[in-house]
């Protein structure tokens, strides 16, 4: 713990209660509750300024932590830059950024090129004026839509919220950017909402598949020129797409000479047990977009990754002064991002942590459907290697989903008990009733067996 006294930490609560706006809070709530203030981290736990300690399932309470706290060697790698070459605008180049995009692209099979920025937001808005720009250069015009999925989530500027599938995350933004069209989700759990009879299985994923084909022809193919998708959907429920989804959007991209854009942001660097969550299906996407992970949150870095064929639509005519992607982001020059990956990615190799976030990732579903036939308010679990969701439900023949404020007393009971845990809120009107977890891939046996107890501890309370 960092060695602060009484008064210093009673100052330090103080001026963050008088001076920051944090995100996604109702700051009401803060005129009688101190702020929580997280002062040290190690591992797979953190501490408050009660000296309290918490097992993180969360990765730093937005799937990013991937490698854990306290990494020397990331922290040294990125203060050995910074002191060699902290800046330059990335119309230059810089040495980690060469090599980390080099050891990236090694992880990528049939992509080639990385455009550096800084957020997960930032990285998809460069996908989507690329698609616009190459729209103009290569369709006159004519293919500028962008379909996205109901459900998935891919930033917070208005471009990306006109490309949200969470409504209630969407609310009050309006109006927003043209062009940007909703396709159906994926979640067989609530197929029947989606009125194409009892389907299942793989016949219920190309029918989910098929729905996009058929927005693709409402829409006029000739005015559609790319999709957006998570590989997996996080925030809208962690929902992995059904047998047979994948194989039928590859052959409608295909069909309709669609730009395929994957973001990443959530599942890049490890997540899903392989590097990245499209690998699991055997997809080529045009784009794919990457966060989190990328460094661990020990430096902000996010990078926009295209194919050789995307890059060569871009490359200079000498007749065209406007032949190329005008786009710059400040911050991307800044060299701290790629050292801090780089050691990031050598940590990953290094420690075998793909193999064990795929073996965690096994415990922690497994566990959460023992809790399942303990619990009948769990509806279903869902997850890949470490990223797993519990859909909750107050009657589970109808599927009823449980009350929202039960589903956060859960997670507070679990906050209560020294496990930092996740759910969906204020994203889905009446759907935020999923538990959701994504704890380092570090995670051993005992974490994981840590954090499903508590789970376990927390629904017999609230839910008796």
């Amino acid at each position: 713990m960092d060695h602060l006294t009484p008064n210093d930490m009673s100052a330090v609560v103080e001026a963050d209660r008088a001076h920051i706006w944090h995100h996604l809070m109702p700051h009401k709530s803060l005129e009688t509750t101190d702020p929580r203030i997280i002062v040290e981290g190690k591992g797979m736990r953190v501490w408050d300024q009660h000296g309290k300690e918490h097992l993180d399932a969360v990765s730093g309470g937005v799937w990013t932590v991937n490698v854990g706290y306290g990494r020397e060697s990331i922290a040294n790698a990125v203060r050995d830059q910074l002191v060699k070459m902290n800046f330059f605008a990335q119309t230059l180049g810089s040495i980690p950024g060469s090599r980390f995009a080099e050891r990236l692209i090694a992880k990528m099979p049939g992509m080639s090129r990385v455009f550096y920025a800084n957020s997960g937001s930032e990285a998809n808005e460069k996908a989507f004026k690329m698609i616009r720009q190459i729209s103009h250069r290569q369709h006159g015009g004519r293919k500028w839509k962008i379909l996205y999925r109901e459900r998935d989530y891919h930033g917070t500027t208005i471009a990306n919220l006109s490309a949200g599938g969470q409504d209630e995350r969407n609310a009050q933004y309006g109006p927003f950017t043209p062009g940007f069209v909703r396709v159906p989700h994926c979640l067989e759990y609530r197929a029947s909402d989606q009125g194409w009879g009892d389907l299942s299985g793989e016949d219920y994923g190309r029918r989910a598949a098929d729905a996009i084909e058929e927005v693709i022809l409402a829409e006029g193919p000739d005015t559609v020129g790319a999709l957006c998708l998570e590989p997996i959907t996080a925030g809208g429920g962690v929902i992995v797409p059904p047998p047979g989804y994948w194989e039928r959007v590859a052959e409608i991209v295909k069909k309709y000479d669609l730009l395929l854009h994957i973001d990443e942001v959530v599942c890049g660097v490890g997540r899903t047990g392989e590097w990245f969550g499209y690998q699991h299906y055997g997809i080529q996407p045009d784009f794919v977009t990457m966060a989190k992970g990328v460094a661990s949150g020990y430096a902000a870095i996010s990078c926009m990754v295209t194919t050789e064929a995307v890059f060569e639509m871009f490359k200079d005519k000498p007749d065209d002064h406007l032949g190329y992607f005008r786009d710059v982001s400040t911050f991307g020059g800044c060299t701290a991002g790629p050292a801090a990956a780089l050691e990031n990615m050598a940590i990953i190799e290094r420690e075998d942590l793909l193999a064990n976030c795929a073996a965690m990732g096994e415990r922690l579903v497994g566990n959460l459907e023992a809790l399942s036939e303990k619990h009948a308010v769990i509806g279903q679990v869902r997850g890949k290697g470490l990223f797993a969701g519990a859909e909750l439900v107050s009657d589970r023949a109808a599927k009823t989903p449980a009350d929202e404020a039960k589903v956060k007393a859960v997670v507070a009971d679990c906050m209560q008990q020294g496990v930092v845990i996740g759910a969906s809120n204020r994203s889905l009107p009446g759907f935020n009733n999923t538990l959701l977890f994504s704890p380092a891939l570090i995670a051993t046996a005992d974490d994981i067996d840590a954090i499903t107890a508590s789970v376990d501890a927390a629904l017999g309370r609230v839910f008796g």
